[in-house]
Parts: C-alpha cells; sequence; structure tokens
C-alpha cells in the first residue's frame, strides 16, 4: 500500500505538504498542489477516511441536495450533478448525493449527523423552506440557485432574468410584437422555483419595456400537452409570431406540431429556446438559443464552497455569482411576417 511518505518523495514535496493539500486547512500554489496530485493519482495512494477525518476534523465529504422530480429535466441536473462531483475529486473531497424531497429535513440530517463538511442545494425555490437552517447551519453551504432573499447566502447561477430579456430583445430586434412562452410544468411555477419565475419576470419586463405582448402558458411537455398549449396560444393569440420555450421536453413535441399546421420555423414563426446547446443543435431546426451553462454552475459551486471551508466558514463572505446569459442565433428565428 502506498504511504503518503512516498507520495512526499515523488513529488518533491514535505509530507506535511501532502497532508495540506490533502485536508484543505492551508492554501498551497498551484504548481505545488498540482505536482501533488499527479503524484497521488500516478502512485494510486488511497488515504484512509477515518484516519484522515480523525486528523482534520473533516470528513471531506460535501452533501450535495439534488431533489429528483418528475417535472424537472433530469439530464441539466446530472450534468451539474457530475461537475459538481469531478471538481470535488480534484479538490480530494467526495460527494454525497442526496435526491429526495425532505426539504429542512435534509439539510438537518447533514448538519446533525456530521456527515459533511459542506452542502450545496439545488432546485432553489423563491421562498425555499431549507433556507432558514443553512443560515444558521455551522456548515458552509452554496446554493445553485435565486432565491427571493439572498441575504447571508452564497449563490450562483445563471442570470435568468437577464435570459428572459435578451430572448425578448433578439425577437423584437426581428420585429416580432407577440410573443408567447411554453414554460416549465405548472407545478414549477406553483412551487415558485427561481429559475422558471426569473425567467418569465425577464421577459414580461422586457416586453413591456419594447411595447410587445406575451402569453404564458405552462407546459408538462408531452406530446399532448404540447398539442395542447399551442393550441390554446393561437385560439387566444393569433397574431403570435414568435415562441420562447422554456421545456426541454417541449421542443421537439412544439416544432414537429408547427409543422403539421403548415406552420414553417422561421418564415411564418420564430422559436427561441432556453436549453443545453446538445438540444439546440439536434433538432430539426438548429434552434436559436441561450444555453444552460451546467458545467460552469457546477464547477463554481465547489470552488466558492471550498474557498468557505478554507477560510474558516464565516470569515468568507456571502455572494452572489449570475453567469451572464449568452444567445447563439441560429436557424429558428426570422423576420415577422408582415
Amino acid at each position: 500500500m502506498v504511504t503518503l511518505a512516498e507520495v512526499a518523495r515523488h513529488a518533491g514535496v514535505s509530507a506535511s505538504t501532502v497532508s495540506y493539500v490533502l485536508s484543505g486547512k492551508r492554501t498551497i500554489s498551484a504548481p505545488t498542489r498540482e505536482r501533488v496530485e499527479r503524484s497521488i493519482r500516478e502512485l494510486g495512494y488511497h488515504p484512509n477516511a477515518g484516519a484522515r477525518a480523525l486528523a482534520s476534523s473533516r470528513s471531506n465529504i460535501i452533501a450535495l441536495m439534488m431533489p429528483l422530480r418528475t417535472d424537472m429535466y433530469v439530464p441539466v441536473m446530472m450534468e451539474i450533478a457530475i461537475a459538481v462531483a469531478t471538481t470535488a475529486r480534484e479538490r480530494g473531497h467526495d460527494v454525497l448525493l442526496l435526491t429526495g424531497h425532505e426539504g429542512p429535513e435534509a439539510v438537518r440530517r447533514v448538519v446533525g449527523s456530521g456527515l459533511a463538511d459542506a452542502m450545496i442545494l439545488m432546485d432553489v425555490e423563491l421562498e425555499d423552506r431549507r433556507l432558514p437552517l443553512v443560515r444558521e447551519a455551522p456548515r458552509p453551504a452554496v446554493l445553485i440557485g435565486l432565491p427571493a432573499d439572498t441575504g447571508e447566502l452564497t449563490c450562483v447561477d445563471l442570470d435568468f432574468t437577464a435570459t428572459g430579456r435578451l430572448c425578448v430583445d433578439h425577437l423584437a430586434g426581428l420585429g416580432h410584437r407577440d410573443v408567447a412562452v411554453v414554460g416549465e410544468a405548472a407545478a414549477v411555477y406553483e412551487r415558485r422555483t427561481g429559475f422558471a419565475e426569473r425567467t418569465l419576470q425577464g421577459v414580461r419586463e422586457r416586453a413591456t419595456e419594447l411595447g410587445a405582448r406575451v402569453l404564458h402558458r405552462p407546459c408538462e411537455g408531452s406530446y399532448e400537452s404540447v398539442a395542447g398549449t399551442l393550441a390554446r396560444v393561437f385560439d387566444e393569440r393569433p397574431s403570435t409570431s414568435a415562441v420562447i420555450v422554456q421545456n426541454e421536453a417541449a421542443i421537439g413535441p412544439l416544432l414537429g406540431l408547427l409543422r403539421q399546421q403548415g406552420r414553417a420555423v422561421p418564415e411564418d414563426i420564430s422559436v427561441v429556446a432556453v436549453c443545453p446547446e446538445q438540444v439546440a443543435t439536434s433538432q430539426s431546426v438548429a434552434l436559436t438559443s441561450v444555453a444552460i451553462p451546467a458545467q460552469e454552475m457546477g464547477r463554481r459551486a465547489v470552488e466558492l464552497v471550498m474557498a468557505k471551508l478554507d477560510g474558516a466558514g464565516g470569515a468568507v463572505p456571502a455572494r452572489v455569482e449570475l453567469l451572464p446569459p449568452r444567445l447563439t442565433t441560429r436557424a429558428s428565428t426570422g423576420p415577422a411576417a408582415r
């Protein structure tokens, strides 16, 4: 079995430096850290978890609270989770994944058990019931998402309000004045999930400023649900010339139904999606879209929570990082038909 001393000799550093790299107790220069981590990988060193926890008063585990719901697009959530796990592993930490809908109870369980050094929370609601406990917890925490009140909290997220505004800017610039939003399932809005609410807020704000009209309809994402949603949109507002879709499951059915109805994209109707790049580019018509930076959000969440751990928790001030949206123009948007 490879020992810590052997790793130190291989990396050309002291045993204490290897220990600091593993525990995160002290800041180690990037070149030295990389050299030690390379030696750990090449030698196949696996520190004893129990001994490491006793020595450092840490478990070197981060709890990731990722409730899996049938009304959420799981591939994006899994992409974030993989980015969290990969980045944590690079920093000598493992990830404890909690997928249940436990709310505050999950926070109590993690804090009470001492299983994890820190927490990362996903699926954040505007009035999230977990947050009072997170604010009081002795464990550092980072949110991937933005609640209504960010006081005392560290959050990272795509700027979804700016995303909604950007979509309307693009369509209004092409002459569209009647825009429909095919949104997430109704339950997502009923829970007041942050990303969906903020996107809609941005859409409505910018449309008002530009003199455009917006019709928002939640959608379950099934073929039947999308068909019903589209029928209602065109019944209520026949002049609709553009659609913003924030529901990955609805994209394929929506494009198929428009084609069946004889509505050409983008000649008759333009479509903008808020979705992962691979979803936007794999459709029958390549979609103009705002990408979801899932990997960047997961990576940054770990970096922020590690900064809190290295800074002894409260020493690192709370902060909110909003990633700016980027809209990529593709074949699904064009000038409004006269």
